[in-house]
């Protein structure tokens, strides 16, 4: 491609800057190897080369939406490296480039935020769910974030123009866009403090996910702006004479409108209408030095009347995305508040680009890998979403905890030392504790706060001094996980707890393994070389961790009696036959075949083979289900045959000539079989609140209806959940079972019998 004279398709899409730099660079293409823009220019050329023949939805060459891309992070004051990503990020998602071939082109630096901001659709298939690609997509986000915190920018630049363009999308896939923007994109620019990518994201979200409220707000600010406009003149003229006669140097005065969600939102959370919000706009002054800031403040309140409780400084005390001013309250000249915002031009610039107004990178290609700076290292919250990678595994749970931590106000409390905590609302004096140290939580005793003995459940507010008493004997409370509010607190009370019963553990997991290959068996397969191999497969050190993971709930029964029956098997000489197990299992196999002709005659009136024409009924003391193995007994009375799964204690004492061999139907559409069928199951979990809604909706989420429920709760002790649902077969209560075992607060999970009518 001639990009000295680009063609009319590419006229249509390149902005000035970039225009500037073809014209600067290209005339002498050495250059364009070695400097900044010859960078941007080949990376330009490269993505257009791409792209060429693919279109948006919105009809336009999608090399549009590239140079939009880069343009913001441009904007935003990113150099080359991030600009040339910003031209990339999408080519290894959308055409055959690898990041090999990036790097070999553009270096390690542009490859690495690429990788980073890359899709994992183009490399993996193996999600069962939406939910957890969305979590894993996330999850590399963040990894990525950890080595170059650039890669949210730039992935943040790509999210705000597809919500620009969000229009041309179908109805659902927009308002799924939208409601994933609004839950963790929105609220990652708020923490990295890019101010102007935050509002513009949540306005967009608000005009496709509430677009009736959005357009009331919208023309309800219109109505007002002239009269607004006027009232704010009116206070801007009287603060630039009070602050010219004290002789503060002014830079710049404004009046701020809020944002149309901005205003939503405060009209929800207050019960307000529209005119009962007063302060739609804020004045702005720009000052040049931190001093001035205070003095200004004081001209502000001899001007007008302050409003109490409305003052706050975020100069002394900052917010934890680095966000300076003063913000007060002041009764205006026809008695309504007006919000003024008081801070330098370095604040502002803070304010409107965070992490991006002062960039720590030197973007000179020298540099085999990047790390976070030290101002970056005060997002604490990054280094916990990295925590949590490995200790939720469930992908709903994980998801849930990424949007509490990242849409929480912090409250600011102090150690007894003067150290400054930040903290979401709502959290206790337990979350400080495990903020400061997982040992100090762990034996916590007691708290003060301001120097008075405090329940540990007490909510924390800003400014507070809070001095945490410890007992080497004390430890964690079931009952904290009612009250704290962090995740990493309750990942930490939970930790304990399963260290500290990892006997208990030990011995349900082994009860498990018993019952699957009986007594007799069991010993045989627990001193096994197989089961030291078996454990390290499923990623266990030993094979008690692997009993405790089993008694706990980490790991299946399922899977490990499989990866066992692996184990065996690869042992086995090659002569050896399926036909080797035991002699029900076989039996009952042999009678499926057998029965297959006349199966074909009589399977629409029985979803049972082997009883064609018989009474019979499902035996409620086991509640079979499809693909489940059976076996008919023959009643004494006049009920017929009940039939019971393969293993049920009740089938034991029975004698052989009684026992029927039976098998499932495997017609499913016309045998006239029931949708569901009954299971009972148990459910032990670490008691707090909330943990029923979450197995429900996982559940409900499934297609799984719920007959009944009984919840029964111990004084420090887990609580006993008993579920009656209605299941289609046994590959569906295998998923759910491994869904419901991913959750961290379950300890175990049974199907259990009931007693036979």
């Amino acid at each position: 491609m001639n990009a000295a004279a680009p063609t009319p398709a590419i006229n249509c899409v390149i902005p000035d800057w970039l225009q500037e730099c073809l014209s600067a660079n290209c005339a002498n293409p050495e250059a364009c190897t070695t400097t900044d823009t010859g960078l941007i220019c080949r990376a330009f050329e490269f993505a257009y080369q791409l792209h060429e023949g693919q279109y948006r939805k919105s009809g336009e060459p999608y090399i549009c939406h590239p140079v939009a891309v880069a343009g913001l992070l441009r904007d935003l004051g990113g150099g080359s490296a991030m600009i040339a990503a910003g031209f990339l990020h999408d080519v290894v998602e959308d055409t055959e480039v690898t990041v090999e071939e990036i790097e070999q082109r553009f270096g390690a630096e542009v490859a690495r935020l690429v990788e980073g901001v890359t899709k994992l659709s183009k490399f993996s298939h193996n999600f069962s769910s939406k939910t957890e690609r969305q979590a894993e997509n996330i999850r590399r986000m963040f990894v990525a974030m950890a080595k170059d915190i650039r890669v949210i920018v730039v992935k943040l630049a790509d999210r705000l123009h597809n919500m620009r363009t969000l229009e041309h999308l179908p109805d659902e896939k927009r308002r799924r866009i939208a409601t994933e923007t609004r839950e963790i994109f929105a609220p990652l620019a708020n923490r990295l403090g890019i101010g102007r990518f935050k509002w513009e994201l949540e306005d967009l979200c608000f005009k496709y996910l509430e677009p009736e409220s959005y357009r009331e707000v919208q023309e309800l600010v219109s109505e007002k702006r002239t009269d607004r406009e006027a009232r704010l003149g009116k206070v801007q003229d009287i603060l630039k004479e009070g602050l010219d006669e004290a002789g503060i140097t002014l830079l710049d005065v404004s009046g701020r409108p809020k944002h149309l969600y901005s205003i939503y939102q405060k009209m929800q959370r207050q019960q307000k209408e529209f005119h009962e919000i007063y302060d739609l706009a804020a004045i702005r002054l720009i000052v040049e030095t931190n001093e001035e800031c205070y003095r200004s403040l004081a001209v502000v309140h001899d001007s007008f009347t302050p409003i109490p409780g409305r003052f706050k400084d975020y100069i002394g005390l900052p917010k934890p995305n680095r966000y300076q001013s003063l913000h007060t309250v002041v009764v205006g000249p026809i008695g309504r508040p007006v919000e003024v915002q008081i801070r330098t031009l370095e604040m502002h610039h803070i304010a409107e680009y965070g992490i991006a107004a002062h960039w720590k990178y030197k973007e000179t290609g020298k540099s085999s890998r990047s790390r976070v700076s030290a101002d970056e290292e005060k997002f604490t919250w990054l280094r916990q979403l990295l925590e949590w990678q490995n200790e939720l595994k469930d992908a709903e749970e994980y998801l849930e905890n990424v949007k509490d931590n990242l849409g929480f106000d912090d409250v600011f409390v102090f150690t007894p030392k003067g150290d400054v905590i930040s903290l979401p609302q709502g959290a206790t004096t337990v979350d400080f504790a495990y903020r400061i140290h997982t040992e100090v939580g762990n034996h916590c005793y007691g708290a003060k706060v301001n120097g008075r003995m405090v329940q540990l459940d007490t909510a924390l507010k800003n400014g507070d001094i809070v001095d945490i008493i410890t007992q080497k004997n004390s430890h964690p409370s079931l009952d904290w996980l009612n009250f704290v509010v962090t995740t990493s607190a309750k990942n930490r009370i939970r930790q304990w707890y399963k260290r500290s019963h990892r006997d208990e553990n030990v011995a349900r997991g082994r009860e498990l393994l018993e019952k699957e290959f009986g007594k007799n068996g069991f010993l045989a397969v627990i001193k096994s070389d197989q089961m030291q191999s078996v454990a390290e497969r499923c990623n266990y050190h030993s094979v008690d961790d692997l009993l405790a993971a089993l008694g706990y709930g980490e790991i299946t029964l399922n899977l490990v009696v499989n990866r066992m029956r692996e184990s065996v098997k690869a042992l086995q000489p090659v002569e050896s036959t399926p036909e080797e197990t035991s002699p029900v299992t076989t039996t009952s196999r042999s009678v499926s075949s057998s029965n297959s002709t006349k199966s074909s005659h009589n399977s629409s009136c029985s979803p049972i083979l082997g009883i064609e024409g018989l009474l019979y009924y499902l035996a409620k003391c086991c509640n079979p289900i499809p693909d489940e193995p059976i076996l008919g007994v023959v009643t004494k009375g006049s009920r017929g045959i009940s039939i019971h799964r393969q293993g049920c204690p009740n089938v034991d004492s029975v004698p052989g000539d009684r026992l029927v061999p039976v098998s499932w139907n495997p017609v499913d559409t016309e045998s006239g079989r029931p949708q569901t069928y009954p299971v009972n199951i148990q459910i032990e979990v670490l008691d707090r609140v909330g943990v029923l809604k979450d197995i429900l909706s996982r559940l409900t989420d499934n297609n799984i209806n719920v007959r009944n429920a009984q919840v029964r709760t111990y004084e420090g002790r887990p609580a006993v959940i008993d579920l009656g649902i209605d299941i289609r077969d046994h590959e569906q209560l295998e998923r759910i079972f491994t869904q419901i075992k991913k959750m961290s607060d379950i300890l175990n999970l049974r199907r259990v019998s009931q007693v036979d009518e």
